[in-house]
């Protein structure tokens, strides 16, 4: 185990103390990333910004954790899980606060990267903690009341955006996680230490590196183009998020402990699970993102109003997300995450419905409602199925890829969807038009590609182990109890 010390049981004090500094650092991710998406037309009327600057308050944040997030794991392992979730979640409050100040949009965007930053070191140690210093006949429970907890933090997530935003300012969407912070760090005192006695060596800091140059300029290319033209900024970190991109498996391949180690790819189920991730978690991130802006902008919906109309997405996957899972252990995660996929794509063609003078039961919940269930079909099952797919002692690295794969997906999707959708001119606050519908299309289309890739990649009844792991965060933010990356 690594611990300086003996396991704690769940019932005493000490594994009341973890439980405790693990849910509250984990909860202000999770809240944080439920409650920007209500806050960003207002935040874009306040400081001037276009559509592309909203594109990058989420993806800046995206951009940063998705691309460390599994460093995140590996530096927990090698120098201490209690010492980086710590330095993690004192660097995600200061970019906090910092983001509530900041006085522009540029600079909310600088300290979005920060918090990215301090997500990436944060998220995966709230698990490897958890696995680490309790007992293991109490872990699964742990991992249920963690999960548990969590998601509740992450369902009330746009509800208090949406309060805060209407009844006071957006940027207290960001100060809200320094009272939460504070109390995790607190908690965090009475949380043992813990390590990888066999993580030994220099992390794979240039295999981060490539893949954080390659993410970083591809979506700086992505998002400016079609607002500014090819300038030559934009072709010079286009061709930064090429060459980053190409090297990242030819660095991978040479180095000792890789982030990514390339023998997972020679699994097709963990291929395939992770192409059914990558574009249902695009249509999922794109939908979200346009959703709130449409609610706002083009339906005069509050912020309230529009953090409330969202909400049965997260109350539905909390509801169902357990029971499907025992379903999948029963008959394999091959059929639900084939139908669940297919499910999302009729629940994002019902979307096309909330348009400017449609009511909430008539024009948004039915298309909230099926997409909600949609996923709660596939993302339990589609945890089980990576898990399933790789020996048990790569289990960690492969729900950190599998989770790392869902945040991509959900910042090349804001990136893109609006350029494909011809949303990319929207100016602030404007209606967003037929754009909306179109995109709604587009996502659907991704849903259906998702699950004929599960239907053909997985196996029919592949082995599921009993992982107590389900993705209600994922779906919602920020995000996700699928981060652990410490094997």
């Amino acid at each position: 185990m690594g611990a300086s010390g003996t396991a704690a049981p769940l019932r005493s004090r000490s594994g009341r103390w973890i439980i405790l500094a693990t849910i509250l650092g984990s909860g202000v991710a999770f809240l944080d990333g439920s409650v920007v998406n209500v806050a960003l037309p207002v935040i874009g009327r306040d400081t001037g910004g276009n559509l592309a600057l909203l594109q990058w308050v989420l993806d800046a944040y995206l951009l940063t954790l998705s691309a460390l997030l599994l460093l995140g794991g590996a530096l927990g392992d090698r120098y201490g899980r209690r010492r980086i979730y710590t330095i993690g979640l004192v660097v995600f409050t200061l970019a906090s606060l910092g983001c509530g100040l900041a006085p522009t949009g540029e600079a909310l965007v600088i300290f979005r990267l920060l918090q990215g930053v301090g997500g990436a070191l944060l998220v995966p140690g709230s698990l490897a903690l958890i696995n680490s210093t309790i007992h293991h006949d109490d872990r699964g429970q742990a991992i249920g009341r963690w999960a548990g907890l969590t998601g509740v933090a992450s369902a009330l997530g746009p509800f208090i955006g949406g309060w805060l935003v209407d009844a006071v300012s957006w940027r207290w969407v960001f100060f809200i996680n320094l009272p939460v912070a504070a109390a995790a760090l607190l908690a965090l005192r009475r949380v043992p230490e813990t390590r990888d006695p066999d993580a030994t060596g220099t992390p794979d800091l240039l295999g981060a590196a490539a893949v954080t140059a390659g993410l970083a300029g591809s979506v700086y290319a992505l998002i400016e183009v079609p607002s500014t033209g090819w300038t030559a900024v934009s072709i010079a970190a286009a061709v930064l998020g090429a060459v980053g991109l190409v090297s990242f498996p030819f660095i991978e391949a040479r180095t000792a402990r890789p982030l990514l180690p390339l023998s997972l790819l020679r699994s097709r189920q963990f291929d395939g699970a992770n192409t059914t991730t990558l574009v249902v978690y695009s249509a999922l991130g794109g939908a979200l993102f346009l959703l709130s802006l449409q609610l706002q902008q083009s339906m005069g919906y509050t912020a309230l109003e529009a953090g409330i109309a969202t909400l049965p997405i997260t109350v539905i996957m909390l509801l169902l997300s357990a029971r499907v899972g025992k379903i999948a252990q029963r008959i394999g995660p091959r059929v639900p995450m084939t139908v669940g996929p297919f499910v999302c794509a009729g629940g994002l063609v019902l979307m096309t419905r909330a348009a400017p003078g449609a009511d909430y039961l008539s024009g948004v919940l039915p298309g909230v409602a099926v997409f909600g269930f949609g996923l709660s079909l596939t993302v339990a099952p589609l945890t089980s199925a990576v898990l399933a797919s790789v020996r048990e002692e790569h289990g960690g690295v492969a729900s950190g890829v599998n989770n790392a794969v869902s945040r991509m997906a959900s910042l090349l999707a804001v990136a893109v969807l609006p350029l494909v959708a011809g949303l990319s001119d929207t100016g602030t606050g404007a209606p967003l038009g037929p754009g909306f519908a179109r995109a709604m299309l587009i996502s659907a289309a991704l849903c259906v590609c998702g699950g004929i890739v599960a239907w053909l990649t997985i196996e029919r009844a592949a082995p599921v182990r009993n992982h107590p792991l389900p993705g209600v965060q994922q779906a919602c933010q920020p995000p996700e109890p699928r981060e652990s990356a410490t094997g």
